[in-house]
């Protein structure tokens, strides 16, 4: 055998008419990949901190827990001490009034004695300015409503902690679903490939005369059914970017990526095995101590309820300057009294309260036993799931090594003749089915490690250990 040498390859430039369309081509894939590039990865302790400042759920808590924070101060009404300033011009003829006011200026001479003066004075004007400082002394009620409502604005606070745990649940139900949903895509498009594959071979195999045209109809089949699966995850997995970012508080915000596929089994298991290393119970929950707090808070309200019947006792004192048109101005006069009031009987406004606040009574105290009793029944289904998801988490990655030596070994049978491709298909479908399963195993022991750490009261910090 001869090798001839022949001239060296000479290298031209491209003719302009193709370099610009494939000038353009480039730009355009540039643009198209910058806002990928822009994308940011978005790990599940980002979620949590977005979604517990920016989530709608707990806005529209801590809202609640302001507006009650404000609410337990009305009582100090009661209580504390309040100063305003008064100020009043009066302009009158009338006899009395007009010899007051002269009393009042420090204006009244011998000539304002005089009958006639006295009978039909000129108009006179009275500027009052005055400091009034109002001291209540002794408002039983308005004391026992003071413990009433702190223990109410505690209880809003603890509701408002028990919505943040919640909401947290869902990041973490959300942002796994999104990356599970992203993992199935990714499987599926695998198997759709494959399967497109197959459709191949056995369209090639009929033209060969080695198959039959019924096998390169049912590998068609079988391939449309994983080209349908694979639209509706693709559905699911959009649904589910959207859903997490409607959680996060930003339903327009989706410019961040998330992992391709779940945790690993070690990772998943490690996590789960978190949930019931640390204390944790009924009494730890939140919406517990949230029930506790309302029993209390309804219990000094019945107690505030039955203080109506008592006196009160409150002092004020004022300091007035009374001058013609200046304010402030002239001599000074102060007053300082004490007052007792008492209604033995109000139309029995004070027992219908008194009954209204012994019933809200009644029923928080029940409500507080029913939060105690379904806290200890949510704990023990918690666990019981947990349990469960982790015992289909061994099944299904079993299943994962069975399927794949079924599909290997039928396709060792299909290549030496001994298998249709129907069979093919259907090993192929069950590895799919398979890996499908395993994927939804991870994400459910993942929710279950959740829900059982917020139903023994306890934080969700330590899934964060899933980003690494």
């Amino acid at each position: 055998m001869v090798f001839r040498k022949g001239p060296t390859p000479r290298v031209t430039a491209m003719p302009l008419p193709f370099r610009r369309p494939l000038v353009r081509l480039v730009l355009g894939a540039a643009l198209a990949a910058a806002p990928l590039a822009a994308q940011q990865p978005l790990t599940l302790g980002e979620a949590l901190a977005r979604a517990d400042t920016a989530g709608y759920a707990n806005r529209i808590a801590a809202g609640a827990t302001r507006e009650r924070a404000g609410e337990a101060l009305a009582p100090y009404r009661g209580i504390l001490p309040s100063v305003r300033l008064e100020a009043a011009y009066l302009r009158t003829t009338d006899p009395l009034n007009s010899f007051g006011f002269l009393l009042r200026q420090r204006a009244v001479t011998p000539a304002a004695f005089n009958p006639a003066t006295l009978n039909d004075p000129a108009a006179i004007g009275n500027l009052m300015t005055g400091v009034v400082l109002e001291q209540p002394l002794f408002n039983a009620d308005a004391w026992l409503g003071r413990r009433a409502a702190r223990a109410a604005r505690d209880a809003t606070a603890a509701s408002e902690t028990w919505t943040r745990g919640g909401t947290a649940v869902q990041v973490v139900q959300a942002y796994f679903g999104a990356v599970l949903a992203a993992e199935q895509v990714t499987t599926l498009r695998a198997a759709s490939a494959a399967g497109a594959a197959h459709v191949r071979q056995a369209e090639a195999m009929v033209r060969q005369g080695m198959a039959t045209r019924s096998d390169a109809l049912l590998a068609s089949v079988k391939a449309g059914e994983v080209d349908a699966q694979l639209l509706e995850a693709e559905r699911r997995a959009r649904q589910a970017r959207r859903g997490l970012a409607t959680l996060l508080g930003a339903p327009a915000d989706s410019g961040w990526t998330l992992p391709d596929s779940l945790p690993s089994l070690d990772a998943v298991r490690a996590v789960a095995g978190l949930a019931g290393t640390d204390s944790g119970g009924a009494a730890a929950r939140a919406d517990v101590q949230a029930a506790e707090l309302g029993r209390a808070a309804a219990e000094a309200d019945a107690r505030r309820a039955a203080a109506l019947y008592l006196p009160r006792l409150n002092g004020f004192g004022r300091l007035d300057w009374n001058s013609a048109d200046a304010p402030f101005s002239g001599k000074s006069a102060w007053t300082l009294g004490v007052m007792l009031s008492w209604s033995p009987f109000a139309g029995a406004q004070e027992l219908a309260e008194r009954r209204s606040a012994a019933g809200r009574r009644d029923g928080a105290r029940a409500m507080a036993q029913a939060a105690g009793a379904q806290a200890a029944l949510e704990i023990a289904a918690a666990r019981d799931r947990q349990a469960v998801a982790l015992a289909r988490l061994a099944i299904a990655d079993r299943s994962v090594a069975q399927a794949a030596e079924a599909h290997r070994i039928v396709g060792r049978k299909y290549d030496g003749g001994l298998a249709t491709v129907s069979e093919l298909l259907d090993a192929a479908t069950v590895e799919t089915a398979t890996r499908l399963g395993l994927s939804a195993a991870r994400y459910e022991v993942i929710v279950a490690a959740a829900e059982a750490r917020q139903a023994q009261g306890l934080e969700l910090g330590a899934l964060r250990a899933l980003d690494r």
